[in-house]
């Protein structure tokens, strides 16, 4: 069986789903608690100018892959009116289950559809936009799920990723000083979960940074991808256009 890992860890590549869940399963019920504190309330403007760059107008249809708790759903919603249309998705059934009742809360009734994003349950073209905002690292094939994003993408549809990314070089040992040594003890005392913490550190080092990934949505199919570096590039935005 192949290998893949799970933070600095190698496992079975059919196991890192397994694990990932493991995880979000532990976190979600302070996960957006958590999000404020260990970025300092940053995620919330990170997201903002995501969907900036998603450029959805009036009457798309926008999926959210790996959508958690709903954050992004709810601003795309506001662009997308009445008469648009966001789809709400992600792997993690509790996670998926905050998203959806936050929202029923606040009024906004979206479709809810649990699935793994390497195997999207849609047709070909049938969005306008994919958005997907700190899910892709956790992805065992990201090839195959940035090809699946492509495929359910209508001509000139646009991918968005917001994940975090390579860190400016002179910042990075007071970066990994907070990511391994302050993050962990935040979510013990938080969330009651230091090693998920633990992984969220390695996971970002494992990630491709961004011009791999930039590399990785054009060998997808993507046209015109660029990014922009958030936070002397703790995040990153990426977009590319579906030909």
């Amino acid at each position: 069986m192949s290998k893949t890992h799970f933070g600095f860890t190698q496992v079975d590549a059919g196991d890192k789903a397994r694990r990932v869940r493991g995880v979000f399963d532990s976190v979600a019920p302070r996960y957006d608690v958590m999000n404020d504190v260990m970025s300092v309330g940053l995620h919330r403007l990170w997201k903002r100018f995501a969907v900036d760059v998603a450029r959805v107008r009036p009457g798309h249809r926008v999926l959210d892959v790996a959508g958690g708790t709903g954050d992004m759903t709810r601003l795309l919603l506001d662009r997308v009116g009445p008469e648009g249309r966001v789809w709400l998705t992600d792997i993690n059934g509790p996670m998926l289950a905050t998203g959806r009742d936050r929202l029923a809360d606040a009024g906004r009734l979206v479709p809810v559809v649990r699935c793994d994003a390497e195997t999207l349950p849609f047709p070909d073209a049938a969005f306008d936009c994919v958005c997907v905002a700190f899910g892709l690292r956790n992805m065992t094939h990201k090839e195959m799920a940035l090809a699946e994003f492509r495929r359910v993408l209508a001509p000139a549809g646009r991918l968005v990723v917001l994940e975090f990314s390579r860190v400016w070089k002179p910042l990075e040992k007071i970066y990994d000083f907070y990511s391994f040594s302050v993050l962990p003890r935040i979510g013990k005392a938080i969330a009651r979960d230091a090693d998920s913490y633990r992984y969220l550190a390695e996971s970002i080092r494992m990630h491709p940074d961004q011009e791999t990934l930039a590399a990785l949505m054009r060998q997808a199919g993507f046209g015109g991808v660029e990014y922009f570096n958030l936070s002397a590039g703790v995040v990153a935005v990426h977009r590319g256009w579906a030909s």
